[in-house]
């Protein structure tokens, strides 16, 4: 199959879905968020995990492209905030560089913490600098028991999870300063209802171990790459895409995070989303394919009005409540 017919394949359905439904197909708006994928290295190896990302993982961004990366976000005025993530983006050499750049730039940051890569050896300094840089910390924390968290995460990653976040409030996060935790379900469903599963988060973070936090977001798991091939293994991936393609909702796609975000992978590549980046759907894919990068732009704004990549994975993105990178969509 050549890559035209490819990108052709996976778009048929989802659009056909939503056209169905009276509505047209996606197109961007003016981008207002760029999220740059530093790299696949992790500390951790999550089952649900769609970027693969682990700790033999060598991915990552050179000085180079994150140099031009901060070039692009000076250049688009449009853009007001940088989405830092990976694997673990803090693991990235260029980490502290983009960041701080970013800052100086007067742009908000946001980084998707795992909480366990503040005890990786060399990393004691990564709370101050997140309080000192006024980072956003949008933080994966499957449940708020051990069982969960540890079954999807690995032994050990609950009780880290909880010092983690212990330390970042005596930081005045969650007070002042911003912090998400991400709930992921840990099996093939959709999450719960969002408003309704943050308040059981409070309740028992806040009885048990005396955490604060400002928001629980609530993200469906994506059919592509582990959490895919775990579904395979289970032989319930046909199961599972059944579920999130009966579970359509309309009232979601107004919302998607591709119309208003581009999305960096670590060699410099544009993509609509980050999940279209781990299965290599370029921004604008079209008849010939051809794939964007951070060299041959010099202005996000001019990527607004254009056509959307799509595929089958984005019933994950428009089912139930709808689930982005900033939670639940309806």
């Amino acid at each position: 199959m050549d890559v035209a017919s490819g990108v052709d394949a996976v778009r048929a359905d989802f659009d056909a879905a939503i056209a169905a439904r009276g509505l047209t197909q996606l197109r961007r708006s003016a981008p207002r968020t760029i999220q740059v994928n530093v790299g696949k290295l992790c500390n951790q190896a999550c089952h649900h995990c769609h970027v693969d990302a682990g700790p033999k993982r060598t991915e990552i961004m050179t000085r180079a492209t994150a140099e031009r990366v901060v070039e692009l976000i000076a250049s688009s005025r449009g853009v007001k905030a940088v989405d830092l993530t990976g694997g673990a983006p803090e693991l990235n050499p260029n980490f502290r560089f983009i960041v701080e750049s970013a800052r100086i730039l007067d742009r908000a940051v946001m980084v998707r913490c795992n909480l366990t890569v503040l005890f990786v050896p060399g990393m004691e300094w990564l709370p101050e600098f997140y309080r000192d840089n006024r980072v956003h910390l949008v933080c994966s924390l499957p449940c708020y028991g051990p069982e969960n968290v540890e079954k999807q995460r690995g032994r050990g990653v609950f009780e880290q999870s909880i010092d983690a976040l212990q330390r970042l409030n005596r930081l005045g996060y969650g007070e002042g300063l911003a912090l998400d935790l991400v709930y992921n379900p840990v099996g093939p469903s959709l999450p719960p209802p969002q408003s309704e599963l943050e308040s059981r988060y409070r309740e028992e973070l806040g009885t048990n171990f005396g955490i604060y936090f400002d928001r629980l977001l609530t993200i469906t798991n994506m059919p592509i790459n582990r959490f895919a091939h775990q579904l395979h293994r289970w032989g319930r991936f046909e199961e599972y895409m059944g579920l999130l393609v009966n579970h359509l909702n309309p009232a979601t796609v107004a919302g998607l995070m591709c119309r208003t975000m581009v999305s960096v992978g670590y060699d410099g590549g544009l993509y609509d989303c980050d999940f279209n980046q781990m299965i290599e759907l370029p921004i604008g894919a079209s008849g010939e394919g051809r794939r964007l990068t951070v060299w041959d732009i010099d202005d996000l704004g001019a990527l607004a009005g254009a056509q959307i990549a799509t595929g089958a994975h984005c019933f994950g993105c428009t089912a139930g409540a709808g689930s982005s990178c900033g939670g639940a969509l309806a």
